[in-house]
């Protein structure tokens, strides 16, 4: 098969459409015939050598992928060849093909088409497990989401929506915050025009999902209320800051600080069983749509990073073999 290999960490033209050793499926796995892999900031960050993948996982990037299922290995039952379905992964939707744990494979949900599940599978599972099942976001909070046209933050405006919250996001342009806007986004608030922590005064939000860590921990915790939860999944502005306890004490608030791609096999697939019951017939019933940016084909996984650098996408990017 051809797989997208990283020659050296650096620049997104390290990456090279290669042809690489057909992948086995082995006890309680599934081998996929890829039709889209979606394109992840972790991916970047692998690219550039600061995120190797977790042990035992394909070295090639890509951490969630659709498509066809070419052969299922020992021990497997309830999914068969030829069935489309998309994938959480650990590493290796940059490929013609990929191995999966079947605990991590879900099926189309309906009227979402073959590619643009792929856009699903990360965004879902990392917004219901810290929103939902970590921070425990309850119908009448309100929700703060950081990067709010990403697509993490895509997916958190929708299903916070959809779960009766209040939802406000920040962004970086009037066009992104419109974009959040018509996703259901009660406050779209422009960063680069706005204060967060004015806008909403202190105090404002019960929930927040962060992937900027130490350059808005000051500022997320001004805002964070009472029993408020702050739940970080991204550096992008950095990985250490002060904590001024005296500001979490009265407010009786918690920190969570997670990563999804190194927890444990079982873990995942509990995370992907809940997803399959809680977001899926939202999806089914579009309620949550993938939010796609553009489709490119996977030679092109250099372009695709480009653009992600930029940060002028709205949603996924997605790339197709």
């Amino acid at each position: 098969m051809h797989a997208v290999v990283i020659s050296e960490p650096g620049r997104p033209e390290v990456l090279r459409w290669t042809e690489v050793p057909d992948p086995v499926p082995a006890e309680g796995e599934v081998l996929i015939d890829v039709t889209a892999a979606g394109v992840n900031r972790a991916d970047l960050l692998q690219r550039l050598g600061f995120y190797p993948p977790p042990p035992g996982a394909p070295p090639y990037l890509g951490l969630e992928c659709s498509g066809r299922i070419a052969a299922t290995g020992p021990g497997v039952t309830g999914w068969s060849t030829g069935e489309e379905v998309c994938a959480l992964l650990a590493g290796g939707g940059y490929a013609e093909r990929v191995v999966v744990p079947a605990g991590q494979i879900l099926p189309l949900p309906g009227g979402v088409g073959p590619a643009a599940a792929a856009a699903l599978p990360e965004a879902a599972c990392t917004v219901y497990s810290n929103v939902f099942q970590i921070a425990r976001l309850a119908a009448g909070e309100t929700l703060l989401v950081h990067g709010g046209s990403g697509g993490i933050g895509t997916m958190a405006v929708q299903l916070g929506k959809a779960f009766g919250a209040r939802v406000v996001c920040t962004a970086g342009s009037a066009e992104k915050v419109a974009r959040c806007r018509a996703l259901g986004a009660d406050l779209a608030i422009n960063y680069r025009e706005q204060d967060f922590v004015e806008v909403l005064g202190e105090r404002g939000a019960d929930v927040i999902l962060d992937i900027m860590g130490a350059s808005y921990l000051a500022r997320n915790l001004a805002v964070l209320g009472t029993n408020g939860r702050l739940v970080v999944i991204g550096m992008q502005g950095g990985s250490r800051a002060e904590i001024d306890l005296g500001m979490l004490l009265p407010r009786r608030a918690a920190i969570y600080a997670t990563t999804l791609r190194a927890r444990p096999v079982a873990e995942k697939a509990a995370v992907v069983a809940a997803v399959l019951g809680k977001v899926w017939p939202l999806v089914s019933a579009g309620k949550v749509v993938p939010v796609i940016d553009r489709e490119l084909p996977m030679a092109d996984a250099a372009e695709a990073h480009r653009v992600m650098d930029t940060g002028a996408h709205v949603g996924k990017i997605l790339l197709r073999t």
